[in-house]
């Protein structure tokens, strides 16, 4: 054979080994994943004590989405309190393990406080690896029946509401100042509640009037019992179960300027139950988590069960839930400005 033959057949050769390493590289990195994972536990950071509604939603996922992860990971929870659910968010950058190992899920107020008030949450949510969303925070206001509070009429000319708070951030606080400022409610807000099962504790021993808070975490013996006055709704849309007569708080509101802000100051609860992990997490793993995340929302036995739980499965994807993130933070400025000084205080 002579050289130039002799060339040709190992250039062609070279060709197939190069053609079949290409092609057994899918395979290669999804046996990579799996190898990393066997054997494994991931946490799920909650950024609140134990028994509230990002708790039951964390430990929900963390019970079945594991079989969805190549290699079959074990899943655990573990409750993270701390200014209003930072402390979790910010445990990503400093400390966690950037290896697929660690997911958080956090209060999604933090979402457009870090727009308003960037020194007292200085992260940037576009910094970290969306998983998914499990559903939408539809949020309603309420008060304890002892207070005699039967209407929105009544709310409003009260010459004083107590409602307590976890931290400033917080949807809830967001919430309450909206309450003030837009809706003229004359609130008076107590600081320092470590979460909202510890707020529930404190209204019916009659501290707090009342709270604004998640649909799916009420307690089914308030409003069975009719324990609560429900007086609006902070979601366009109907949860299942809820009054069909509630009314949405932005059709309360007259002026287009005050109902701008309210928009602005809601977005974060369409991306109400949010699970992100360090940026810095293998581009691999992070699909890996994201796949399993949207298998884990379909999967029947986590529906019947949080219909059970009364808990609401509104999922988005993790690259949908970035893309609604990347267009909240395409807020005009003056929105901002005045969303922050109702936000801030």
């Amino acid at each position: 054979m002579n050289s130039a033959a002799t060339a040709r057949r190992l250039a062609l050769s070279s060709m197939l080994a190069l053609v079949a390493t290409a092609a057994a590289c899918p395979l290669a990195s999804a046996q990579d994943v799996a190898s990393f994972y066997k054997g494994k536990t991931i946490r799920i950071i909650v950024g609140f004590t134990s028994g509230g509604g990002y708790d039951q939603y964390g430990r929900l996922l963390a019970r079945y989405m594991g079989k969805y992860i190549p290699g079959k990971p074990n899943i655990v929870v573990q409750n993270m309190p701390g200014a209003a659910s930072l402390k979790s968010v910010q445990y990503l950058g400093s400390g966690a393990p950037a290896d697929g190992t660690t997911i958080t899920t956090f209060n999604a107020g933090l979402l457009t406080a870090s727009l308003m008030t960037p020194k007292k949450v200085p992260v940037k949510f576009l910094d970290y690896a969306w998983i998914g969303n499990i559903s939408e925070d539809f949020r309603v206001c309420f008060t304890w029946n002892k207070t005699g509070i039967k209407t929105w009429e009544d709310f409003t000319s009260r010459p004083k509401i107590t409602f307590g708070n976890t931290g400033i951030g917080t949807s809830a606080y967001v919430d309450d100042r909206m309450l003030s400022e837009l809706f003229g409610v004359k609130m008076h807000m107590v600081q320092g509640y470590p979460g909202s099962a510890d707020k529930r504790l404190a209204i019916e021993r009659g501290e707090l009037d009342g709270d604004c808070g998640s649909w799916t975490s009420m307690p089914d013996d308030w409003l069975r019992d009719k324990k609560i006055t429900l007086l609006t709704r902070f979601s366009k849309e109907l949860a299942p179960g809820m009054p069909k007569d509630l009314p949405y708080a932005g059709d309360l509101l007259k002026d287009p300027h005050k109902k701008q802000v309210f928009t602005f100051l809601t977005a974060a609860a369409l991306m109400g139950r949010p699970f992100i992990a360090p940026k810095a997490t293998p581009a691999d793993r992070v699909a890996a988590l994201q796949t399993a995340f949207d298998k884990t929302m379909k999967d029947p036995d986590l529906i019947a069960e949080a219909k059970k739980e009364g808990l609401t499965i509104t999922p988005m994807s993790g690259p949908e839930t970035e893309k609604a993130i990347a267009e909240l933070y395409k807020s005009p400025p003056d929105v901002i400005a005045d969303a922050r000084k109702i936000a801030e205080e």
